[in-house]
C-alpha cells in the first residue's frame, strides 16, 4: 500500500520515517504519529493514516488519542513535581495523609511502593460494577479497606487501573489546594505550556480524537493467578458503562490519558534532561533521578515479564523496550502506544495509534520506531 508520510524530519533522521512507512506497508497501521526530541530540540514529528475506523478522515497534526497506561509515565512526572514541592516524599507512607488507608496492615506503604505496583492492590477480586470507577470517593473507600494480595516486600504486581488511584488520593491529600493529578496537569505543568496532554479530556477537544480500534485477541497474560484474574479480567477490571464522552472527561491517571505524539514526546523530556521543560527546572535532578530509580524488579505477579519499575516509569535494563540504553525510562500503554525518555542521550519519544495490538509491552511497532531513531 502506499503511505504518505506528514511532517519534520531533522537531517540524519529519516531512518524514522522509513520505519513508520514499514509499520504501514506491513498492514499493521491506520493512522499513526510518533515524534522525537534530542535535549529539548525537536528532531522527528510524523504522522500519517486515519483518525477513524473507516478510514474517511485523515490524521492531522493535532489529533489526540487515548494512549491508556502510557500516560502512567505522565503521572509519574506530576508525582515528582509534588516530591519536589515538598508536599510529601516518596518514602511518606499514604496512612500517614490518608489514615483510613492503613487498614491490613497496609500502613507501611508508601507513595513509592504505590507508585512501583508494590502495593498488594492490583484491581478489586469482590464484585462491583464497572461503573463504580467513576465514583472516587467510592474506589478509595475500597481501596483503603482492602486487604493486600500479598505482602509487601515480596515484589511488584502491575495495578491497571488503581495505580492511577492510589497516585491521586496520596497527591489530592498532600497539595495545599486539593488538585488532582489532572487537574495539577492541566494548571501547573502541561496546560501553561500548551502542551497537548490532558488526564481528563475536555469536552470541546473531543472532535480531535482518534476512534481507537480493539487488538483482536487479548494479549497473553501467562499462567493465571488471582493477582492476573482481578487487575485484567473480571467484568469489572476497568471502567465501563457510562460511555465514551464519559470516559474521555473523566479522569484515570493511570489509564485514559488523550494526548499527541509531540505532547507526550516534550513532556518526556523532563526525565531525559535532569527536570529541564523548555530549558528551564520543572523538577530538582535530585528527584528526577530518584524517580527513575530502580524500586522493584524481578517477575511481576500480573504482567508475564521481569520487569524493574521506577517511582510511575518501567526502567529499561536490557530489555531494549526503549532502545539500547539501560538507564531510559518510559511506559507502553494497553494497544501499542509508547513514551520513553533516556538520560544519557538526551532523546525522548512517544509513539501512538489507534490500531491496537495484542502486545502488552514492547510492541514491535514502536521499537522499530526507537531503533531507527538510535540509528
Amino acid at each position: 500500500m502506499s503511505i504518505t508520510i506528514h511532517g519534520q524530519v531533522a537531517p540524519g533522521f529519516e531512518a524514522v520515517a522509513e520505519a513508520m512507512k514499514a509499520n504501514f506497508e506491513a498492514g499493521n497501521e491506520i493512522g499513526a504519529a510518533f515524534t522525537l526530541f534530542e535535549k529539548g530540540e525537536k528532531r522527528v514529528d510524523i504522522w500519517a493514516g486515519h483518525s477513524d475506523r473507516a478510514r474517511t478522515k485523515r490524521w492531522q497534526a493535532d489529533t489526540l488519542i487515548p494512549v491508556f497506561s502510557t500516560g502512567k509515565a505522565i503521572s509519574a512526572i506530576v508525582a515528582a513535581w509534588a516530591v519536589d514541592q515538598g508536599w510529601l516524599s516518596y518514602d511518606t507512607a499514604l496512612a500517614d495523609i490518608w489514615p483510613e488507608f492503613g487498614a491490613h496492615g497496609k500502613q507501611r506503604v508508601t507513595f513509592g511502593d504505590a507508585l512501583s505496583h508494590q502495593a498488594g492492590l492490583p484491581g478489586f477480586p469482590e464484585p462491583m460494577e464497572a461503573s463504580d470507577w467513576f465514583d472516587r470517593d467510592l474506589i478509595e473507600a475500597r481501596l483503603a479497606a482492602m486487604e493486600p494480595m500479598w505482602p509487601l516486600g515480596e515484589g511488584s504486581g502491575y495495578h491497571p487501573i488503581t495505580f492511577g488511584f492510589l497516585a491521586d488520593a496520596a497527591i489530592r491529600r498532600a497539595d495545599p489546594q486539593g488538585r488532582t493529578i489532572g487537574g495539577l496537569l492541566r494548571e501547573v505543568i502541561a496546560g501553561p505550556r500548551g502542551i497537548d496532554v490532558h488526564i481528563g479530556l475536555p469536552e470541546a477537544l473531543h472532535t480531535r480524537a482518534a476512534e481507537h480500534v480493539l487488538p483482536p485477541r487479548p494479549p497473553h497474560l501467562g499462567t493465571m493467578n488471582a493477582q492476573k484474574q482481578a487487575a485484567f479480567l473480571k467484568a469489572w477490571s476497568s471502567p465501563g458503562r457510562r460511555g465514551a464522552a464519559e470516559w474521555r472527561s473523566a479522569e484515570f491517571p493511570a489509564a485514559n490519558t488523550h494526548a499527541t505524539a509531540r505532547g507526550l514526546a516534550e513532556l518526556m523530556g523532563v526525565f531525559a534532561n535532569g527536570g529541564l521543560l523548555r530549558g528551564e527546572p520543572l523538577l530538582s535532578e535530585a528527584v528526577t533521578n530518584e524517580a527513575m530509580t530502580i524500586r522493584v524488579a524481578g517477575e511481576d505477579r500480573v504482567l508475564p515479564f521481569d520487569i524493574a519499575f521506577g517511582a510511575g516509569v518501567n526502567v529499561n535494563r536490557d530489555s531494549g523496550w526503549f532502545g539500547p540504553e539501560p538507564k531510559a525510562v518510559g511506559h507502553y500503554g494497553f494497544g501499542g502506544s509508547c513514551a520513553f525518555a533516556d538520560p544519557v542521550t538526551g532523546l525522548s519519544g512517544a509513539y501512538v495509534i489507534n490500531r491496537q495490538m495484542d502486545v502488552l509491552i514492547g510492541d514491535p511497532r514502536a521499537m522499530r520506531l526507537i531503533e531507527a531513531a538510535y540509528q
